[in-house]
Formats: C-alpha cells, sequence, structure tokens
C-alpha cells in the first residue's frame, strides 16, 4: 500500500474515529486500556450476542497512532464471531511483532505493516488490541 494513501487512512481515523462515543448501557462489557508512560487511555464498550460483535465503541484520550487503531480495529471486528475476532486480533498482533499473518485479514489494519520500524509506537497500535482481548475474555468467563 501506498505511504500516502496510509497516513491518509490513518488522519481519517484519528480525526474522524468510527464509533467514538460513551456508552451507558448495562448490556455492554466495559474495559479501559492504558498507557502509562502517556496519554493514552481508552474505555472500550463491547456488546455480544449469540457469539457475535454486534456493537463496539470506545471513547478516551490517546495519540493519533492508538485513536486511529482503535477507529480501524472497531470497524473490522464489529459483525465478527468471538473466533474471527481472536483471528483479526492474532494477525494484528503477528503483523505488528514481525511475525508470520495473513494480510487478507486485516483491510485497513494492514496500514500499520511497518509501525515496527518505529518500536516505540507499536505499543500505541496495540493498546485497543489488549483492551479488546479483556473485554472478550470477561464475555467468554460469563457465558
Amino acid at each position: 500500500m501506498d505511504e500516502n494513501l496510509k497516513r491518509e487512512i490513518m488522519l481519517e481515523n484519528y480525526m474522524h474515529p468510527f464509533n467514538k462515543e460513551q456508552v451507558n448501557d448495562d448490556s455492554y462489557i466495559k474495559v479501559n486500556t492504558n498507557n502509562e508512560s502517556c496519554i493514552d487511555n481508552i474505555d472500550l464498550y463491547l456488546k455480544v450476542e449469540e457469539n457475535k460483535i454486534v456493537d463496539l465503541k470506545f471513547m478516551g484520550e490517546a495519540c493519533a497512532i492508538s485513536t486511529s487503531s482503535t477507529s480501524i480495529m472497531i470497524h473490522n471486528l464489529i459483525g465478527k464471531t468471538v473466533e474471527e475476532a481472536y483471528e483479526y486480533i492474532d494477525n494484528f498482533e503477528n503483523m505488528v511483532e514481525e511475525k508470520e499473518y495473513d494480510s487478507d485479514l486485516l483491510n485497513e489494519g494492514i496500514v500499520y505493516n511497518e509501525i515496527y520500524k518505529q518500536n516505540n509506537r507499536k505499543h500505541c497500535a496495540l493498546l485497543p488490541y489488549v483492551g479488546i482481548k479483556k473485554a472478550l475474555k470477561e464475555y467468554i468467563d460469563k457465558k
């Protein structure tokens, strides 16, 4: 993917993030994920019905990388089963950690395929994934 297109996608998801809104509904699982060494602090709101992610929102303050990564992650996980979500998450994490991954599964998430070159930014891109794994675990534990 062209570097300018990557930047454009990241910037669009930072300036106009998908599903950024607070939720006050007990049918959602709420988890917090943050980076203790910077401003990144995100609440994720996950709603799963019959093993399918039917809604996912976030609220918080974070850098451009964390915000755009969260927006892209949410866009890609809504509508997936829990198992499909874990497959997406595993592939994204593998990409960021320079391990083998299936690029076809990542859609716009592929814009972070070179984030490993900035080691200090890897955590920013992975932050929402730490949170979603906590939320999915909470869903599975409640079943």
